[in-house]
C-alpha cells in the first residue's frame, strides 16, 4: 500500500470502492492512456467500464438509482482517475456537476426525469458559463434568452465545453431579463437536452466541432452556437428565472473541488513515476535516488503531494457538512494545482531527456499539469475568492 495521499476515517463502503476504481485505474485505464491520448481518441471501452461500475451514479441519491455517495468519495475516485488518465477524469466531471445541480436546484419533475436516466449513463451532463469574449467576468455573459409564446427563444455563443459533444444534458447560463440592478441576478441556468455530435444538432442549437488542445487530449472540449433556439419554460432549472448565477456558483464549489483532485491525481502519478525512474536509472556508479539532490526533489514532492491531497479532502468534507466552502474550495484548488504543475515539472527534470520523450508518461503529464491552473478558475482567481472571504471572516474592529 502506498503511503502517501492516505485518507483517515473512510467507510468500508468507501474503501470498497476505491479498491475497485484503483485496480480498474491500473488494468484498464493506465495501460491505453498513452495511446488513445496521443491518437486523442475517446475513451469508449473506458467509459462503458464505468457506466458498468456505477460510476455515472457515484452521487445521485439512491431513489434515483445512484449510490448516494458523498462528495468526498467522488473527490477521492476523480483523483484515482487522474492519476490514470486526467481525460477520463473530464468525461465524469461535468456529469457529475450537472448531477449536484439538479439534485440540489431542480424541480421534482426535473429530478424524476433526469437523475435515474444519469446514474445509469444514459444521459452524461455537460455545463457551460463560459464564452468567447468572457472569461471569468461571469456577470457579464451575453447570450440572452427572451421569453416567447412557447417558453423562450435563446442567442448567442458559449465557449469551453467539456464533453459538449458527447453529453446529452447540458447545463447553460444566460441572460434574462429579471430587471434586477445586479448583473449576476439576471441569470438563469436553462437544462439544454441535445442529440450527441457535431454540427447543427437542433434546430438553432450548432456544436461546431472539437478545439484542439495541447494537451487533455481524448475528451471533446467544443463551442455552443445558439441561435433562435427555442426551449420550453420547464428546462429552467429549479423553474425559478434570476437563479443562475446561484445555481452554477454551487456547482462550481463542487468543480474546484474536482480540479483539487485531479491535479492530486496527476501529482501522485508524477511522484510514482519519478521515484521509480530514480532507483532504476544509474550515475557515477549507483541509482540517483542515491544522490542528495534526487533525493531531496522526492522528499519536496511529496510533501507537496501530501498537503494538496490534504487540502482537497478538507474542502470536500466541508461541502458535505452543508457547510460553506468557498474558501476552503479555492484554497485546495489553488494549491493542488500549483503544487501538480511544480511536482510533475520535477518529475520531469528527474527524467531527464528521456522526459522528453513521447515514449515516457511524464510527457503526457507536462501537457495536462497546466491545464488544472486555468480549469474552474485561474489561480488568480482562487485568490481573489480566498481573500474576500478571510476579509468577510476577519473583520477590522478598528
Amino acid at each position: 500500500m502506498a503511503r502517501l495521499a492516505q485518507t483517515a476515517g473512510l467507510t468500508d463502503i468507501q474503501e470498497e470502492i476505491l479498491a475497485t476504481v484503483r485496480t480498474f485505474v491500473d488494468k484498464e485505464i493506465i495501460p491505453h492512456a498513452q495511446t488513445l491520448e496521443h491518437g486523442d481518441t475517446y475513451p469508449a471501452d473506458i467509459v462503458e467500464g464505468m457506466k458498468e461500475m456505477g460510476l455515472f451514479g457515484l452521487t445521485i441519491p439512491e431513489e434515483y438509482g445512484g449510490l448516494g455517495e458523498s462528495l468526498l468519495t467522488y473527490a477521492l475516485v476523480v483523483e484515482q482517475i487522474a492519476r490514470g488518465w486526467m481525460s477520463v477524469s473530464g468525461v465524469i466531471n461535468t456529469h457529475f456537476i450537472v448531477a449536484h445541480m439538479l439534485k440540489q436546484h431542480g424541480t421534482p419533475e426535473q429530478k424524476e426525469k433526469y437523475l435515474p436516466r444519469m446514474a445509469a449513463g444514459e444521459v452524461r451532463g455537460s455545463f457551460s458559463m463560459s464564452e468567447p469574449e468572457l472569461g471569468s467576468d461571469v456577470a457579464a455573459i451575453r447570450t440572452r434568452a427572451a421569453k416567447s409564446d412557447s417558453g423562450y427563444v435563446i442567442n448567442g455563443q458559449k465557449m469551453w465545453l467539456t464533453n459538449g459533444g458527447t453529453s446529452n444534458l447540458t447545463a447553460v447560463l444566460v441572460k434574462t431579463d429579471e430587471g434586477a440592478d445586479k448583473p449576476h441576478q439576471n441569470l438563469t441556468t436553462f437544462l439544454v437536452e441535445k442529440p450527441e455530435g457535431y454540427g447543427e444538432v437542433l434546430p438553432g442549437l450548432t456544436i461546431p466541432g472539437k478545439i484542439d488542445k495541447m494537451g487533455y487530449k481524448g475528451v471533446d472540449t467544443t463551442e455552443m452556437v445558439f441561435d433562435g433556439f427555442e426551449i420550453a419554460a420547464d428546462q429552467v432549472l429549479g423553474g425559478v428565472t434570476g437563479q443562475g448565477f446561484r445555481h452554477m456558483m454551487d456547482g462550481v464549489e463542487v468543480g474546484r473541488v474536482n480540479v483539487a483532485a485531479r491535479a492530486c491525481g496527476i501529482a501522485i502519478r508524477a511522484f510514482e513515476l519519478a521515484i521509480e525512474y530514480s532507483q532504476q536509472r544509474r550515475t557515477f556508479g549507483k541509482a540517483i535516488a542515491e544522490h542528495q539532490a534526487i533525493a531531496f526533489k522526492l522528499a519536496e514532492m511529496a510533501t507537496k503531494v501530501e498537503a494538496a491531497h490534504l487540502m482537497m479532502v478538507n474542502a470536500a468534507r466541508l461541502k458535505d457538512s452543508g457547510q460553506r466552502n468557498d474558501v476552503e474550495a479555492g484554497m485546495a484548488k489553488l494549491i493542488a494545482s500549483e503544487y501538480c504543475a511544480e511536482v510533475t515539472q520535477e518529475s520531469f527534470r528527474i527524467h531527464g531527456g528521456y522526459g522528453y520523450s513521447k515514449e515516457y508518461e511524464i510527457e503526457r503529464l507536462m501537457r495536462e499539469a497546466p491545464f488544472l491552473l486555468i480549469g474552474e478558475g485561474t489561480s488568480e482567481i482562487q485568490k481573489t475568492i480566498i481573500s474576500r472571504g478571510l476579509l468577510r471572516d476577519y473583520q477590522s474592529r478598528g
